[in-house]
């Protein structure tokens, strides 16, 4: 049974479609107790970091039990992000905080230099994104628009259970403005105008920028 949290940011239409499609059994619970009986969870999300803020209390603490039994959590695109210590979009709304760093707005990483979270991946990301980037110049090119909305490839960087059968280079759906840094949890990067992470994962806890539901 998966958990398929609606906390008021999206339609999960299209989500609970897919995993039906696969054959799996899903519940929206209302309440943060209704996860006890879920064999994994998902947060999905698409519009702005602050409606994360409905996360705050009860059902963070629910999620973190779920993790802390060992069970799978997914987040997708702005569920994602939430994973994350926090997000520039809405600065004093915490996020989960199980993967360092923060999301900033594409074109905001300061040239010639690194975006380093404030814990414990900074210097994973510090060498990774050394490795990875080389914007020189200022800014973002003109002809890069945000949001970034439509198709894009991924470009796997790691083998993870959460890319198990995806070649790097497959297209997947994308719509945001916004970004999580590229750490030692990144699976697989995207471009769009600069690097940024687009697979996450770390133990049983993964996330995706794009959208599955919508990728094929």
């Amino acid at each position: 049974m998966i958990a398929l949290i609606d906390y008021g940011a999206g339609n999960l239409t299209s989500v609970k479609k897919a995993l039906a499609a696969i054959g799996a059994d899903v519940i929206v619970p209302s309440q943060p107790d209704e996860l006890a009986p879920a064999h994994g969870v998902i947060v999905p999300g698409v519009g702005h970091f602050g409606a994360t803020r409905a996360l705050e209390g009860a059902w963070t603490e629910a999620i973190l039990q779920r993790i802390g039994e060992g069970r799978p959590l997914l987040g997708i695109c702005l569920g994602m992000q939430w994973l994350f210590e926090g997000s520039d979009e809405a600065p004093d709304v915490p996020g989960l905080g199980i993967l360092g760093g923060r999301c900033y707005r594409l074109g905001t990483v300061p040239i010639g230099g690194v975006r380093l979270p404030p814990s414990r991946e900074a210097s994973a990301f510090a060498e990774a994104t050394a490795d990875r980037r080389s914007l020189g110049g200022g800014g973002q090119p003109d002809h890069v628009k945000i949001p970034h909305v439509g198709w894009n490839s991924l470009a796997i960087e790691r083998e993870a259970p959460i890319v198990d059968g995806i070649p790097s280079g497959s297209q997947m759906y994308f719509t945001h403005s916004y970004v999580a840094p590229v750490t030692s949890d990144t699976v697989a990067v995207a471009e769009h105008g600069e690097q940024f992470a687009a697979v996450v994962q770390h133990g049983q806890i993964a996330g995706v920028q794009f959208h599955p539901e919508k990728s094929g």
